[in-house]
């Protein structure tokens, strides 16, 4: 398994004398789970897209056990980036100067986001830590909710997990949905993407519209 065709995975297999899937499965799998993880802490790597694009990948080839090893590989990174985020925004909180993490996670929770976020968690609680991860962009905000309501990290990881899961699986059905709509690994890595990017924009983009339409 490995991320599409990256400059690094070809010329590991072009110079390697062991079969490219077995290379790209070597480079692939840490690959993966490093960019999941730099995405958990820092929102800026399309981490739905790398997951797609890798479950796209996994589809076309012939190993076992190539499918769940994504999914564990996507879930694992996730779960272990958002706990770690929150231990630092949690640190953040009770330190008298804040945080760079802290004010990072500030940044990207508007302030309506924020108060809506804090509104549903009060009312459902860990169902909407579970969905958060769900929506594209909603899971900074509902972060945010649970360390202004001063949930423990244990509650949080606990919470968390499912979240992560079902997030994971949720885009490597994507995947699985453009690998299978083409013959060629890259077509459906294309295609996955193209859907990733739709999925993460609809939201704004329905805003915007309801947004232009009150006005």
């Amino acid at each position: 398994m490995s991320l599409p065709a990256t400059p690094v995975v070809l010329l590991a297999a072009a110079s390697s004398t062991v079969p490219p899937e077995t290379t790209q499965r070597a480079i692939g799998y840490p690959s993966l789970f490093l960019l999941v993880l730099i995405g958990a802490l820092v929102p800026v790597v399309p981490t739905g897209a790398l997951v797609s694009s890798a479950a796209v990948v996994a589809f076309h080839q012939t190993a076992p056990f190539s499918m769940l090893l994504v999914f564990v590989t996507a879930s694992l990174a996730a779960f272990l980036g958002d706990a770690t985020l929150y231990w630092l925004g949690r640190r953040g909180m009770r330190s008298k100067n804040g945080s760079r993490w802290l004010e990072a996670i500030r940044s990207r929770a508007p302030e309506d986001r924020l108060t809506q976020a804090q509104g549903k968690l009060a009312e459902h609680g860990v169902t909407v830590l579970v969905l958060s991860r769900m929506v594209p962009a909603g899971r900074i905000p509902v972060m945010l909710a649970c360390l202004m309501a001063d949930w423990p990290v244990r509650r949080f990881v606990r919470g968390n997990l499912p979240a992560c899961l079902a997030w994971a699986l949720t885009y490597q059905l994507i995947g699985i949905l453009g690998g299978s709509l083409f013959q060629e690994p890259w077509e459906g890595v294309v295609a996955a993407v193209a859907l990733t990017v739709l999925i993460s924009a609809a939201p704004s983009l329905w805003r915007r519209i309801r947004g232009t339409a009150k006005a």
